[in-house]
């Protein structure tokens, strides 16, 4: 089954708790703090895999969650980090962060990979906050949340030169010619419902990677026939090589089919009718043909090859021309750089670290800079203590007071509940 666009959500793995205790020993007085930090939690890490051609096993996997780190332990012993989570995607996966709209990563290259969810570090042991003037903290930190992504997967395929036309026009049958892909072939439209690549080589040697996208018809854009499905597919591609059939076997009009399937490309993504273009003139055996492309040549004036792929003529000039055309295009990005995701931007982000709103009777803290800080506190009364002169830095207490809290109010952040005062 090919499968070309998921949405998933990615969990990372927390960090791990950071570890609270005292050394204790005969003969060792005031032995001091001793716990050890906790272990980072898994990334999630998505890695190309060559032998992938659909990313079917992702349909499989609604969520993908990361693996706590573990734990820190008395004697200063540290928590191991957990190992990270490996998902094995196709070449030209694309992966895009539904949360931002902001692309995360484009998995062009064959040693391509990327973290597109990172674990929370762990926590520090006691050990961690001696000072000076608190030799002997008596807390500890909970382990740092992991980040929980929801993203869209798309599979856009890598291919040097597109096959784009109407149902029937014959796209499979050159791809059958000119390569070892082997297509369903049939007398009736949407015979072909995948996308197939194929290898060909011209006869000086030179190959290229060639694919025959499913038929489009007028209104394919905007979700018509398979066309919204696979439209995606042709930003990759260097050429575009538009197969007519000339003959206008089924009472189409071969200048009417040009016109549509151009103005659904432009629709998609008006970048696509940029790239070099070729014109495949097919079914150039049979009698009508030779009448129509004289009115075409008229209307069109670009180079135009005349093939006829059931009978295999004409198509190693076809090779020969698209080999040229490769060789003077330079590989360029599908996406520009305005539309990455730079992690440290993204992770670090500018906004406001909390919102306070009334609901009922009570006063609700939302923020994901408090909601973190909350999380990570072990709320023994020195750890308490820690977290109230936290938020009280953040202008949490002036800004309930300046919204009219009164003592005795109940204050929530998350599931819990505190007393204003």
């Amino acid at each position: 089954m090919f499968i070309d666009e998921v949405k998933i959500k990615v969990e990372a793995g927390n960090g791990g708790d950071g570890c609270l205790a005292f050394r204790r020993e005969k003969y060792v007085a005031m032995g001091g703090p001793f716990g050890g930090n906790g272990g980072h939690g898994s990334n999630i890490k998505f890695v190309v895999d060559e032998g992938l051609h659909t990313l079917i096993d992702l349909r499989y996997m609604k969520t993908i969650k990361g693996k706590k780190g573990e734990n820190g332990r008395g004697k200063n012993q540290h928590g191991a980090a957990a190992e990270d989570i490996i998902i094995k995607v196709p070449q030209g996966t694309v992966v895009t962060d539904l949360g931002t709209g902001f692309i995360i990563a484009d998995l062009k290259n064959k040693s391509d990979e990327v973290i597109v969810a990172y674990g929370g570090r762990g926590g520090r042991g006691n050990t961690a906050f001696k000072t000076q003037s608190n030799p002997a903290p008596n807390f500890a930190e909970n382990g740092e949340p992991g980040e929980v992504k929801e993203l869209k997967v798309e599979l856009k395929l890598l291919a040097d030169v597109g096959l784009v036309g109407m149902p029937s026009v014959g796209k499979s049958t050159i791809i059958s010619c000119v390569s070892k892909a082997k297509p369903k072939i049939a007398a009736y439209h949407f015979t072909t419902l995948t996308p197939n690549l194929g290898v060909t080589k011209t006869k000086d040697g030179r190959s290229f990677v060639i694919a025959d996208l499913p038929g489009l018809i007028k209104g394919a854009s905007l979700g018509e026939g398979l066309g919204d499905r696979f439209l995606k597919h042709i930003e990759r591609t260097r050429v575009i090589a538009h197969v007519i059939d000339m003959s206008g076997f089924e009472g189409r009009d071969p200048y009417e089919d040009y016109i549509t399937i151009n103005n659904e490309l432009e629709a998609f993504n008006p970048k696509i009718l940029e790239k070099p273009q070729i014109i495949i003139a097919n079914k150039m055996d049979l009698d009508s043909s030779k009448e129509n492309l004289e009115k075409f040549k008229q209307k069109v004036d670009k180079k135009i090859f005349e093939v006829s792929a059931l009978s295999n003529k004409g198509l190693d000039e076809v090779l020969t021309a698209l080999a040229d055309m490769l060789d003077e295009i330079p590989i360029t990005s599908l996406y520009e750089d305005d539309k990455f995701e730079s992690h440290v931007l993204y992770k670090f982000k500018k906004e406001e670290p909390y919102t306070i709103t009334r609901e009922g009777d009570e006063w609700v803290i939302r923020g994901e800079e408090v909601e973190k800080i909350f999380k990570m506190t072990k709320f023994t009364d020195e750890g308490l203590a820690r977290f109230s002169k936290k938020i009280r830095k953040m202008g949490v207490d002036d800004k309930l007071s300046e919204l009219g809290a009164q003592e005795g109010d109940k204050v929530r952040i998350l599931d819990f509940y505190f007393e204003y005062k």
